[in-house]
């Protein structure tokens, strides 16, 4: 539904840089940004008006580690899925995205420029895409999806299949020349594999990714081009070197240590923990196809999840939103706000998924808050969600209206 200018009169507006709600706000948008935000009425031609006394409106929640193409729990299967099925399995996983009020996704792995033309043309219904193309794996690392055999099949470059969320490239030139492709071909940023992982057949979360001079190689060409580097990573020795050669972002890093964290602070650098898919693996993963040799690892670092985030906070480090669903668990996705809530407080959980998601996306002018000039990125929620999380949580249940860019996407009533 295009709308070129809306008032919403009576809000009780979210800001994540403050602790309460703010009573009787009027908002109004207009060609896609946030025009005005009053605690006087508004006076207006909007074309059209909307009152939500009662309910909350709060920024556009960010999601800065999804897997578009996972369409399956096993990675290694869905290699070898025709490329249109996995495309098509991928739409409604973006529908259902935008649905929980994530207007902006991150995506770690996997979607291509392509997916956002879909989103931006109006062909597939979805948040705003921020893509890192295929990820970069060493031999054997977190990204290569072959198994365990006595012959090592080689990978065809120019027959890359859309279900792979990664590609192998090994060697400081080859590493070079892979960052240089997939920056070529849209990537908004550059991911990689600095550790071992859980859903990879043949490495143990412990093992070690790329070498330190191949990861200071692919940050070198991400910086040429004014972008940065994402690294997943679990244990304290491959975060902190990871953080020596300048990644910017750690995914998951579960099993982090104090001086880590510490180490992490003081060179501005993110965490993007993500809870929630190790609660999906292990209560779910096996039924839904994920290989047993993946759902043995799941135990190292789930418990540990929890305690990641004490650290984190204790260091000064900043905690992004990341969800990292697969398949069938993608529906999950808003149940990251219920397990971070053990731990932090509403209030922490809401920033992480709102400035501090705009500030990795180096989108604080126009992502993450309601005020003028932003883009107009909007959520009407039943409920307080500094005192109760649980609103946000679910399919969208309870956000009646989901506004991206000034367009409402979704409207359960209100208007």
């Amino acid at each position: 539904m295009t709308t070129t200018s809306l008032l919403i009169k009576n809000a009780s507006l979210l800001d994540p840089l403050l602790g309460e709600l703010q009573e009787g706000r009027d908002i109004l948008v207009e060609q896609g940004l946030v025009k005005e935000v009053s605690d006087r009425p508004i006076r207006t031609q909007a074309a059209r008006t909307i009152d939500v006394r009662g309910r909350t409106v709060m920024p556009g929640l960010i999601d800065l580690h999804v897997h578009v193409i996972a369409v399956e729990l096993n990675l290694a299967r869905q290699v070898h899925m025709p490329n249109v099925l996995i495309t098509l399995r991928s739409v409604p996983i973006l529908r259902g995205m935008l649905r929980r009020g994530f207007t902006t996704v991150r995506d770690a792995g996997g979607a291509g420029h392509a997916f956002k033309q879909a989103v931006e043309s109006g062909l597939a219904q979805g948040p705003r895409l921020f893509v890192s193309g295929r990820a970069l794996s060493q031999t054997g690392g977190h990204g290569d999806m072959r198994a365990r055999s006595d012959f090592l099949a080689t990978e065809c470059p120019c027959c890359v299949r859309v279900g792979a969320l990664a590609r192998v490239a090994d060697g400081v030139d080859a590493v070079r020349k892979a960052a240089r492709e997939e920056l070529q071909m849209g990537a908004d940023q550059i991911k990689i594999m600095a550790s071992g992982g859980v859903a990879s057949p043949t490495d143990p979360v412990g093992a070690f990714g790329y070498c330190e001079d191949e990861i200071r190689a692919i940050v070198e060409e991400a910086r040429a081009r004014d972008t940065y580097v994402l690294a997943h990573a679990y244990t304290a020795a491959a975060i902190a070197r990871a953080v020596r050669c300048g990644v910017r972002t750690i995914e998951h890093g579960n099993l982090v240590d104090a001086p880590t964290a510490a180490l992490m602070a003081q060179a501005g650098a993110y965490v993007v923990p993500t809870l929630v898919t190790y609660d999906a693996l292990a209560n779910e993963g096996e039924r839904y196809g994920l290989p047993k040799e993946s759902v043995a690892k799941v135990a190292d670092v789930r418990e540990a999840g929890l305690r990641s985030l004490e650290i984190y906070k204790a260091a000064g480090v900043k905690m992004g939103f990341g969800s990292d669903l697969l398949g069938e668990s993608q529906r999950l996705q808003s149940d990251e706000f219920r397990l971070r809530a053990e731990v932090l407080s509403p209030a922490e959980a809401i920033a992480s998924a709102t400035v501090v998601g705009a500030e990795v996306l180096g989108m604080s002018d126009r992502l993450g808050r309601l005020v003028p000039g932003a883009l107009a990125d909007l959520l009407v929620v039943d409920g307080n969600p500094l005192e109760d999380i649980h609103c946000l949580l679910g399919q969208g249940e309870r956000i009646p209206l989901v506004m991206k860019e000034g367009v409402i996407q979704f409207d359960a009533g209100l208007g």
